[in-house]
């Protein structure tokens, strides 16, 4: 919340409810509630919609995909946050297919999902797992290789980072995110909020 007040950005930050209804989290959810940030659904529980390696099999069904989001909702609504508020969902794991897209239209939602190319997503991993573990120098370094290597840079760019990763990762990235703020807005860049960069307007 101090790096993105002192570039003067707003956040977008998707929520499970059992996020949104601990209550260690009451007051910071406040905070960014009074400071403008997004509050957005993630699921209530985290459920895995569908298979890792087939894609197309679904693990939940219609009625548990709904009940589950109305509950996310429910414990937004306590916030003061509404669904028509919050029209954009992060699905959990950042995993789905065509019938979870087609689910959450159904809901009035628009499915949404981070901009590949880029290793912010590892930000959660730790040392002890071994080759999947990727550092805050290497998730740093990728987001401006992959602003070099495409012609159109990162331009509408939707760069995920996670709140909070496990206590036996020590280097969390998000302490390198004025850094990549402040470079980023030296090569041209500025920060919009999600709404206006996905308006169609």
């Amino acid at each position: 919340m101090q790096t993105l007040a002192m570039h003067q950005a707003k956040g977008a930050f998707f929520l499970t409810g059992r996020f949104y209804r601990n209550p260690a989290f009451k007051l910071l959810l406040e905070k960014l509630a009074q400071a403008g940030h997004y509050l957005g659904a993630h699921s209530d529980e985290h459920l895995l919609y569908c298979d890792w390696t087939k894609r197309d099999s679904l693990l939940v069904t219609k009625a548990q995909f709904e009940e589950d989001l109305r509950r996310n909702y429910r414990r937004m609504a306590e916030f003061g946050v509404s669904k028509a508020e919050a029209p954009y969902f992060l699905p959990p794991y950042e995993w789905y297919n065509k019938r979870i897209a087609d689910w959450t239209a159904d809901q009035g939602l628009q499915l949404i999902n981070f901009t590949p190319g880029t290793r912010s997503t590892a930000d959660y991993t730790w040392p002890e797992m071994g080759t999947k573990y990727v550092s805050s120098e290497a998730v740093y370094q990728s987001v401006l290789a992959r602003e070099q290597a495409d012609p159109n840079g990162l331009y509408g760019f939707i760069l995920l980072v996670h709140l909070g990763t496990d206590p036996r990762r020590t280097d969390k990235f998000y302490h390198r995110l004025d850094e990549l703020m402040t470079e980023l807005e030296a090569r041209g860049y500025r920060f919009v909020p999600l709404r206006q960069l996905l308006s169609p307007q």
